[in-house]
């Protein structure tokens, strides 16, 4: 009885560790912003304290969707070579210091003043605060409690590795959203062919129709529609996300063009291989790292300042072609922008008797967006393999931050794969789009083959 006591005198002192309290959550939009990041800025001031975001009206928005640069005029402030990575590596990360020596001729950081842009929507702030003060975990951390009536954000002032990676999976991404995007994977010396994707992402409480009692442990819906190139264009592949994936695993269903039939999909999950990605990202490396904690332990190291890809709207300009872009081994440079920020760092590591073809990844968020912008991953051997980058732009216009491309470069093949990219499509994202629940059923994705 004594240990049974003891036993539970502990969980509810876990309980109450996992909340914060009123005067903590009271500090989000005074002194920490309204998604939990310093507003100050650093000592030195380059990075500045943070005042708002950037305003809607920042720029102008073209008539397919694609935001002008507020930073056109910008030139860098440096650009970080493979002759000074070494003065520099207190802010970069390994992975970063290793594509330096896979591609010391070509590789190159290009450094810009630091502008803090990241902003959501007044009533998504109050959603914030809410998860702070009502949002628990659930079995150590692969679930969550007292979130469903929020839905974002679940630890806005984080107290664990795996809470700061929950901030990741619940961020604000615009409500419902339809984006025109492609994947690739350039060859060793730069050739490429596109995978055209549409992706659809919708929200319980974006869908009015839906019976919100059934979707307690639903995070999100997701349609992936494969449009081409003909060889593989009309497989489409449909999730039901739920939150806590050890007490009710994800559901995944593929429907085959070829075979005109739909399929349970359990191998959409972990290590499982990522749609039309050759080999080179698995299915959890999708948004930067995606779906259940419960194969890795999270542990959280603290904050530092970074070189970031940050800002990236001149990677986006649908001026550009995908052959601008895509160089042999990695981005063209010139495209890209990297800023100093604060991260959280956080290294995931297997836990012993569970599989996953990345023993460790080392992860940094940005502590504005609480998006991804830096990952490492290491195989079973202790060896970097491959380097995640999430080059990230706020969408002003809507007070959305979001990802521009994810770019997975692998160390060992000389080879890459991009995420993303919309330049040459007839539409950016479209946020706020209207859905329907009874379009996410394995029914309707019959029906959608047929059509």
């Amino acid at each position: 009885m004594l240990q049974t006591g003891a036993l539970a005198l502990s969980l509810i002192a876990t309980v109450v560790m996992a909340k914060v309290s009123p005067d903590e959550a009271a500090q989000l939009g005074a002194t920490l912003t309204p998604m939990g990041a310093v507003k100050t800025g650093n000592a030195d001031g380059s990075i500045p304290a943070w005042t708002g975001g950037l305003s809607t009206n920042a720029g102008t928005v073209d008539s397919k969707g694609f935001l002008s640069d507020p930073f056109a005029s910008e030139k860098p402030l440096f650009v970080i070579t493979v002759a000074t990575a070494e003065k520099y590596k207190d802010k970069l990360t390994d992975g970063q210091l290793a594509m330096f020596k896979r591609y010391p001729n070509t590789y190159r950081i290009p450094v810009y003043p630091t502008h803090r842009t990241a902003a959501v929507p007044t009533d998504i702030q109050t959603v914030i605060k809410a998860s702070a003060l009502n949002t628990q975990e659930v079995d150590g951390g692969n679930g969550l409690s007292g979130f469903a009536d929020s839905r974002y954000y679940a630890f806005p002032i984080p107290k664990s590795g795996v809470e700061v990676l929950w901030n990741h999976l619940t961020r604000y991404r615009g409500g419902n959203l339809i984006r025109l995007a492609t994947r690739v994977q350039p060859q060793a010396d730069g050739a490429f062919n596109m995978v055209e994707l549409e992706d659809e992402i919708a929200y319980p409480r974006e869908l009015p129709d839906l019976d919100k009692g059934k979707a307690d442990n639903i995070l999100f819906y997701f349609i992936q529609r494969v449009t081409g190139p003909a060889r593989l264009a009309g497989n489409v592949l449909l999730v039901h996300e739920t939150i806590d994936q050890v007490k009710e695993p994800r559901e995944a269903w593929l429907y085959n063009a070829g075979q005109r039939r739909v399929r349970r999909a359990p191998q959409v999950a972990y290590d499982g291989p990522a749609t039309a990605a050759d080999g080179l990202a698995t299915t959890d490396n999708y948004d930067m790292f995606n779906g259940a904690p419960d194969r890795y332990t999270w542990e959280l190291v603290g904050k530092k300042e970074l070189y970031i890809p940050y800002n990236s709207y001149k990677l986006d300009s649908p001026s550009l072609k995908y052959a601008d872009i895509l160089k042999a081994g990695h981005i063209n440079p010139d495209l890209t922008r990297y800023e100093l920020h604060r991260v959280w760092e956080v290294v995931a590591k297997l836990k012993p008797g569970e599989r996953h073809i990345y023993a460790t990844r080392h992860m940094y968020f940005d502590e504005d967006t609480w998006q991804l912008a830096e990952v490492d991953h290491y195989d079973g051997r202790g060896q970097l393999w491959r380097v995640g980058e999430g080059h990230a732009q706020q969408y002003y216009h809507k007070q959305v931050p979001g990802y521009t491309a994810e770019a997975l470069y692998d160390l060992q093949s000389g080879r890459y794969s991009v995420l993303g990219l919309k330049n040459e499509e007839k539409r950016s994202i479209e946020f706020g789009a209207t859905a329907s629940a009874a379009n996410y059923t394995p029914a309707a994705l019959r029906q959608e083959g047929i059509r």
